[in-house]
Formats: C-alpha cells, sequence, structure tokens
C-alpha cells in the first residue's frame, strides 16, 4: 500500500490500494496491527464491496468512485458517538458541496445510510463496530456517468448531476474535503448540532413515504408522513390517521408511498 499525501485532520495515515478485497476488511486488520485512530483506507476498485444490506453488492467502476474506510478508535462501543451513520451522511452531503457548489441544495440524506442527489443514490455509507473501533466505510460515485441493469434508474453520481467530467485524481480531493467535515462532525463541538442541520436535508422530511419495518421482507409496511430523526437516529413517521409520530430503528424507507420498488 502506499500513503496518500493528503490533509487528514485525524492526523493519521491515508493509506491507498488499486485493488483489494474490500477496504473495510483492511481496515479491521490495520486495527488488529494497531493502526491509529483517524487511520484511512482507499481503494481505486473492490472485489467485494458491500452494502449495510449483505446480500447487497456496491458497484463502482475502477477509478471512477471513491471507496474508503475510516477506522476510529474509542475506548468501548458505549463511547461511540450517537447516530453516527447519519452524522456521517451529513458529513459526506456537506464535503460533496464542498467539492461541487452547483449542486448545493440538491444533496440530502436518507435514512439510514444512504446519500441522494436529486433523485438518485450516489452514495452508500457502512458503519461497523468492533468492540470500541468503529470502521465507517462510504462509497461515492463520482465519475460514472452509465449505470447497468436495475441502477440505470436509481443510482446517479457526483458527475452526472454537476453535468462535467472528473478526473481520477480529483477523488482525493473530495476524500479530502469529506475528511474534513468527518472531523468536524464527530470530533468537534460543532458536531452536536447535527440532528438540526440534518433534518433541513433530510430525504423526504414532510412528505407521505411508505416504510417497511424490521427485515425488508418483514411485511410489516407503514404508511405515512415522515416527520424527522429522533435523538438517537430513529426514524420519526406519523402513520395514516395519526397524529403521533412512530420511531423506528431498523427498516427500509421506500420512495414514495405507491412505490414497490426500494432504494437499494
Amino acid at each position: 500500500m502506499t500513503i496518500l499525501k493528503i490533509h487528514n485532520p485525524f492526523n493519521a495515515p491515508v493509506y491507498h490500494e488499486e485493488i483489494l478485497s474490500s477496504t473495510m476488511e483492511i481496515s479491521r486488520s490495520l486495527a488488529a496491527e494497531g493502526a491509529a485512530h483517524g487511520t484511512v483506507i482507499t481503494a481505486d476498485f473492490q472485489t467485494t464491496g458491500r452494502g449495510r444490506i449483505r446480500s447487497r453488492v456496491w458497484e463502482a467502476e475502477e477509478e471512477k468512485g471513491l471507496l474508503f474506510t475510516i477506522m476510529l478508535r474509542y475506548p468501548d462501543i458505549q463511547n461511540i458517538p450517537a447516530a453516527v451513520t447519519l452524522r456521517t451522511g451529513l458529513a459526506v452531503a456537506l464535503a460533496i458541496e464542498d467539492f461541487a457548489p452547483s449542486l448545493l441544495g440538491t444533496v440530502t440524506v436518507k435514512w439510514p445510510n444512504d446519500i441522494m442527489i436529486g433523485s438518485k443514490k450516489a452514495v452508500g455509507i457502512l458503519c461497523e463496530a468492533d468492540g470500541g473501533n468503529l470502521h465507517i466505510g462510504i462509497g461515492i460515485n463520482v465519475a460514472q456517468k452509465d449505470f447497468s441493469g436495475v441502477l440505470k434508474e436509481k443510482a446517479g453520481s457526483i458527475a452526472a448531476a454537476a453535468g462535467r467530467d472528473i478526473a481520477p485524481a480529483d477523488r482525493f480531493l473530495l476524500l479530502e474535503k469529506t475528511l474534513a467535515r468527518l472531523y468536524t462532525e464527530l470530533e468537534t463541538e460543532k458536531g452536536k448540532t447535527w440532528k438540526s442541520r440534518l433534518e433541513k436535508r433530510l430525504y423526504k422530511k414532510g412528505e407521505q413515504v411508505a416504510f417497511i419495518e424490521g427485515a425488508a421482507d418483514s411485511g410489516k409496511k407503514i404508511t405515512g408522513c415522515l416527520s424527522g430523526i429522533g435523538e438517537g437516529g430513529e426514524l420519526l413517521i406519523v402513520p395514516d390517521g395519526e397524529t403521533q409520530a412512530l420511531s423506528f430503528i431498523t427498516g427500509e424507507l421506500m420512495t414514495g408511498y405507491n412505490n414497490k420498488n426500494m432504494l437499494h
């Protein structure tokens, strides 16, 4: 692995490899070897990248996506920041707007772990804890403009949304901006105001939605108004015909009231 010469406010190395299995797996290995808080591993291509649901893979053309994992160390699992996945989403959304100012106002956070640009998913986030070690895996569609199969209508990228080409090396400028925003959201006092700032860019907030509670195949469908986010990052929905919001910590947010096809 090589070390990228980019600024990491966590004051830890940023490693790069052209091709590897997954940055999440390497991050776990680095943690076991004693790597420092804030160590980053990034790759041009992953052979076994995956999403929050293990059956879902993360597809990205070589050198056209930003694929990385950052490893953060905490005394124990109870010390990991609350709602860390959503706070990471907020950081990534802000970094995308820093990188591509023309997208200001179009980047939203879709509960619990996606970033949307307009109506299309451009980012997936996967947070996994191993004791006090937190591994935050992030995949951003940067330069890819064409997607195949079912992804054609669902997936987007920064380049496609901004209407311009993005050079491979510019991914690392985006990485630098993302690390800066992550540091602010997870390591500084400003990060404590995450909830109000995230709700301003929460995907479908105030709109009618359909939601599958629990596992994607649970069949427990709820429809209602997405009212916001709880203090612990739970999704708040006011069911049809009700006045009080219900909170959910697991589930799948669908794209619309009558849409039977869930984003993934």
